[in-house]
């Protein structure tokens, strides 16, 4: 997204000529509900868009022109049966979509033949020393030699990528590029890659069956200690506006571009000299029978939606088909109601479900129903427990409001998206505050079923 260089000679221009959907996007076979598939490497099923019985997918743009977001999913991935890869990626600088892109597009793949290449013996032996992992302490004695080979993969991938990106000639990537926010799903095991600032929450159940978000990941900021005196020490500037003191960004040791309000990312050459990075965190979690699906989303739904909101929502969705696009819905009318006047970032949203759904509602499409039958072990647990529909979100919220923590509040802010957001007052208030907010969820349920079902008919007829 663009609002991350602040120059106008960085951020003008540049995007007209690429409004077109790229060539593998106009080739992309259309499922019944509008889904974006094709074949991916060994086989794969990739998703471009749309929704089955386990994913949930929605992007909107902004209001900046060109959407610079990109998501994809790809099931039986690298070949191996119920291996699920999904992955959100958010493009900045002028020509930030086309990075975002060519990540969503080239990186799985990577990221597949190392897997393989992993699968040596002479890489198992290192697995987990070349891997660069932050383990959860209750679980990392589980990890086995599997877990082990994806977190050095996802390393060796991510690295790799970056350096092909700074070779190719048809992508100005000098001060354009894109977060990338990645996560490898195979039964019990979740393994998750983040650079930048998108994040991963987990959704749980807790003793007395509410709904608690577990943050996967930690956003990359030029402010968090260990990033800055990584880019201090290459010489690097992290410095504030007077107009935007909360915001941090990097910028070239003499010269006032390009203003990176992130410490990692693919492409931004000017900066690579100077401590930014494209090595990626990496953590792995055993999901269990309380673990109920897991959000991906760009960083303009967290810029105004906490963690605890955005899991409430898609727990509340009727469809699990519509989760995704409630929470982008929901999004955009809160980037509204808080910033006035302001430009809207671009959202994404995944959604991915470890458990059957609890009824398959009349709206599902046929191209979920054979997803669910194809590839039955991407639930984690056979489990039809309700998920919590009969609750009303406005409810919910305004009991969790006075239990959400300190890292839900910090989600909340506008971390550094708008250039002109400024003098606004960061206070974040629970959706609970607007008692129409359930009413909204369900309007656009209903119209969305709605405009399913007629064109059902008219294919029909």
């Amino acid at each position: 997204m663009g609002a991350c260089c602040t120059k106008d000679s960085i951020n003008g221009g540049g995007g007209g000529e690429y409004m077109t959907h790229d060539k593998d996007e106009r080739d992309s076979n259309r499922g019944d509900d509008g889904a974006e598939i094709r074949r991916g490497d060994d086989g794969a099923i990739v998703r471009l868009h749309g929704s089955s019985a386990f994913i949930s997918m929605y992007t909107q743009r902004g209001r900046k022109g060109i959407n610079q977001d990109a998501m994809t999913v790809w099931e039986d991935f690298s070949g191996e049966k119920g291996l699920v890869f999904s992955g959100v990626f958010d493009g900045h600088g002028p020509f930030g979509h086309r990075v975002a892109r060519h990540a969503r597009d080239m990186l799985p793949s990577k990221l597949s033949k190392a897997i393989k290449k992993q699968q040596q013996p002479s890489h198992l032996q290192n697995g987990v020393s070349k891997a660069s992992v932050q383990p959860n302490n209750k679980e990392g004695n589980q990890r086995n030699p599997l877990v082990s080979r994806w977190e050095a993969a996802f390393e060796e991938a991510y690295t790799d990528f970056d350096r092909d990106l700074g070779f190719d000639s048809s992508i100005d990537c000098f001060c354009s590029g894109t977060t990338a926010m990645s996560i490898i799903k195979q039964g019990e095991h979740l393994v998750v890659a983040n650079v930048g600032d998108s994040r991963a929450v987990l959704c749980t159940r807790g003793d007395n069956h509410q709904h608690i978000p577990i943050q996967l990941t930690a956003d990359q900021k030029p402010n968090v200690p260990s990033e800055a005196e990584r880019i201090k020490k290459c010489q690097g500037r992290i410095t504030t506006d007077k107009e935007e003191p909360d915001i941090f960004r990097v910028w070239v040791p003499d010269a006032d571009y390009p203003g990176l309000a992130m410490s990692r990312s693919f492409g931004d050459f000017c900066l690579k000299d100077y401590g930014l990075i494209p090595t990626p965190e990496v953590a792995y979690r055993k999901l269990t029978r309380k673990d109920e699906f897991i959000v991906l989303a760009t960083d303009g739904i967290w810029d105004v939606l906490t963690n605890k909101q955005v899991i409430n929502i898609v727990a509340s969705a009727k469809n699990r088909s519509m989760a995704a696009k409630l929470v982008v819905k929901l999004a955009a009318r809160e980037w509204k109601r808080k910033f006035i006047g302001l430009t809207i970032d671009d959202c994404t949203v995944i959604c991915l479900f470890f458990k059957n759904p609890p009824l398959l509602s009349k709206s599902m499409t046929n191209v979920g129903r054979r997803s669910m039958r194809s590839h039955p072990e991407l639930a984690f647990s056979r489990s039809c427990r309700s998920m919590g529909i009969d609750r009303k979100i406005g409810e919910e919220e305004g009991e969790s409001v006075n239990r959400e923590s300190k890292e839900d509040r910090k989600g909340v802010k506008v971390l550094n998206r708008v250039n002109s957001m400024m003098g606004i007052s960061r206070t974040t208030r629970s959706l609970s505050h607007n008692q129409k907010a359930p009413k909204f969820f369900y309007e656009i349920e209903a119209r969305e079923s709605g405009t399913a079902m007629a064109k059902g008919k008219k294919k029909k007829n």
